[in-house]
């Protein structure tokens, strides 16, 4: 339990409400970590919230955030720094996706909020953190990516670049911020049980199309990432860092 003993640390998750971000937080606080619960809707992050502290008092908090505005993010990371006194763990889980179809015919104000959302965001956020964690000499930054910034595609083209382009932010935070103990990696999931990808799984048809080139035959859960999290934000992944992690069934490499 050591080796993955979050204990006196605090993280901040995005997109916490449900899905991939709900199972992070509370694998994160049932390691011993305070969290942060934020998402657009604090109703939503309040279900999560008062549950994760029925289990452990005290160890999480709201705050409702909307990532596309940067006054808001400042508000999240100041407002958990006041609460708990400094944010060790940051993890940028929520994503947006408005457009599904050809890059060729993919409007302007699409290709705009998914990079703002998706990547500018986390650099937003990123930044915001990093002066306590410098302070600190200690840090953990995971960005939850997606293997389809390793693919191409036909339909989710735009998604995808934005989901690269996370791979590679991670790597410059790695860099600029390793010798100050701070260690930034990516997740990037394949086809994972959640809301967000509703549409690959909800129809029986669809899941067997979606899974059948996959050697492990089956959709992944939240849970299967919310471990590789707790790994990266621990002591066991204290030597990891600018990397992606893929965590797909083999998709991948099928």
């Amino acid at each position: 339990m050591t080796l993955f003993n979050l204990e006196g640390k605090t993280a901040i998750i995005t997109g916490a409400s449900r899905g991939i971000g709900e199972a992070i937080a509370r694998q994160m606080a049932d390691h011993g970590a305070n969290v942060v619960v934020s998402s657009r809707k604090a109703a939503a992050c309040d279900e999560v919230t008062n549950s994760i502290n029925e289990k452990h008092p005290g160890k999480a908090l709201t705050v409702e955030c909307n990532i596309g505005a940067k006054d808001q993010l400042q508000n999240l990371a100041d407002t958990a720094k006041a609460h708990f006194g400094q944010v060790d763990i940051l993890v940028c889980n929520a994503a947006v996706n408005p457009y599904f179809g050809p890059s060729l015919d993919c409007p302007d104000d699409a290709f705009d909020k998914i990079m703002a959302n998706n990547v500018k965001s986390n650099h937003w956020l990123s930044n915001m953190v990093l002066p306590g964690m410098i302070e600190s000499k200690d840090g953990a930054i995971i960005i939850i990516s997606s293997i389809g910034g390793i693919k191409g595609s036909a339909m989710l083209g735009t998604y995808g670049i934005s989901k690269a382009a996370d791979f590679q932010l991670a790597r410059n935070i790695a860099v600029e911020h390793g010798s100050k103990n701070i260690r930034a990696n990516t997740i990037a999931p394949g086809l994972i049980k959640t809301y967000f990808a509703q549409a690959l799984w909800d129809n029986p048809d669809i899941l067997e199309q979606s899974t059948a080139t996959t050697p492990m035959r089956r959709i992944g859960m939240p849970d299967e990432i919310a471990g590789a999290a707790v790994f990266l934000a621990s002591e066991a992944g204290a030597f990891m860092t600018g990397q992606q992690m893929v965590i797909d069934g083999g998709q991948t490499i099928a």
